[in-house]
């Protein structure tokens, strides 16, 4: 099996520092962050100005990879399940996955509400939020 290659296309700057500071999800947030990409990936951002919600994905690099199992929402309450089976930000790829609100563009910074990630989190892609792609077709 081959290894993949992820390069970060830009890094984010948020109030959250350390562990405990950050929302178990960016729902929980109204706090304003800021995506910085990189600026060779400038031209990416084309159109980008026109959407309201954004699906960012990062590499929580502070993530504890080795984790397979752990209780929802960190309470020992809630019954053991495994990390396929719950949002933990612990899985043998750290990816996460989370909808922002688009605040505003200047050039290669993207100022976003509801992102829980920390201060300094790899940025690995966006991509717009589609309703008719992205929520269930009952």
């Amino acid at each position: 099996m081959a290894d993949i290659l992820c390069t970060p296309i830009g890094y984010i700057s948020s109030p959250f520092k350390e562990r405990g500071d950050a929302p178990r999800q960016g729902r929980l947030t109204e706090e304003i962050s800021i995506i910085t990409l990189q600026p060779e990936y400038l031209p990416a951002t084309l159109g980008l100005d026109e959407e309201t919600y954004i699906h960012v994905l990062c590499w929580f690099d502070r993530s504890d990879r080795t984790i397979l199992q752990t209780h929802p929402a960190g309470d020992a309450a809630n019954p053991l399940k495994g990390v396929f089976a719950n949002r933990s930000p612990h899985r043998p790829n750290p990816i996460s996955l989370t909808l922002a609100e688009v605040i505003r563009i200047e050039e290669n910074r993207i100022t976003v509400r509801g992102l829980e990630a920390f201060d300094g989190t790899p940025v690995l892609d966006i991509k717009p939020f589609r309703a008719e792609f992205d929520t269930p077709n009952k």
